[in-house]
């Protein structure tokens, strides 16, 4: 069974071709790194993936229903759910506040004026949980602008996650961090994958991180897709070491 297929989309701007009939399948369970150059086309494959840009030509389906034409807030009630490149969180709440937002809104409950006692304590307990997994628990009532970029896209991720994905896509998780934050992302990274389950696919630069997390790897090269397989069939692949990888080929 295929969890999502992405058939020949391609996406234009003003007659530039940004996304250039890329084909994917990704399986339940699976975690697919999207890699290439800058101006590969990747942030603008996630786009399409989660409707913030239709193709402009192509079929997106997602557990078998074709979802080409439906908006972000539809596909994310379908089950898919995206973070971005430049992390977006509320600075000015804490980190418990920013859970609480998608939480109630994956209950819904966030448009209710007033919720049961019940209702308020499952939530409470939601938050604790994305809390607990990201490791931010000790941080719970600190203001997130304070935090660590680190932390911040830990957040984002569990703001992510609090909307019960099956499908997670990442855009560039570990940008702008240091070892040891990177490492730590990593390790979230994989908690999510193997121990919940979750099925993902990552944009991802650093390439330590890609070839320890990926099942299988889709490199884009001028929006198309320039090869696609396992890290050890991508990292053996002479046309992506031309182009990408720095080999000599």
């Amino acid at each position: 069974m295929t969890l999502l297929t992405v058939e020949n989309v391609t996406r234009t701007f003003s007659g530039l071709v940004a996304v250039n009939d890329v084909t994917m399948h990704v399986a339940p369970g699976e975690l697919r790194a999207v890699i290439g150059p800058n101006g590969a086309g990747k942030t603008t494959f996630f786009n399409v993936i989660t409707g913030f840009f239709p193709p402009s030509s192509g079929r997106i389906t997602f557990e078998g229903t074709d979802i080409t034409r439906l908006n972000p807030t539809q596909r994310i009630r379908r089950g898919i759910a995206r973070t971005f490149q430049i992390t977006e969180i509320f600075p000015e709440l804490t980190a418990r506040e920013n859970l609480r937002i998608p939480v109630e809104m994956a209950e819904g409950q966030r448009l209710r004026p007033w919720k049961s006692r019940n209702a308020a304590i499952v939530t409470e307990r939601r938050i604790a949980e994305l809390l607990e997994i990201s490791g931010l628990a000790p941080n719970a009532n600190r203001l997130v602008g304070e935090l660590s970029n680190g932390d911040q896209r830990a957040i984002e991720i569990m703001m992510a996650l609090a909307l019960k994905p099956r499908l997670l896509l990442l855009d560039e998780p570990t940008a702008g961090m240091g070892d040891q934050e990177t490492y730590n992302m990593a390790k979230l990274v994989r908690a999510l994958h193997r121990d919940l389950k979750l099925s993902m696919i990552l944009i991802e630069h650093d390439m330590r991180v890609v070839f320890n997390l990926a099942d299988r790897i889709t490199v884009l090269a001028e929006g198309a897709v320039l090869a696609e397989g396992t890290p050890k069939e991508i990292a053996e692949n002479e046309a992506v070491q031309a182009a990408y990888l720095g080999g000599d080929a």
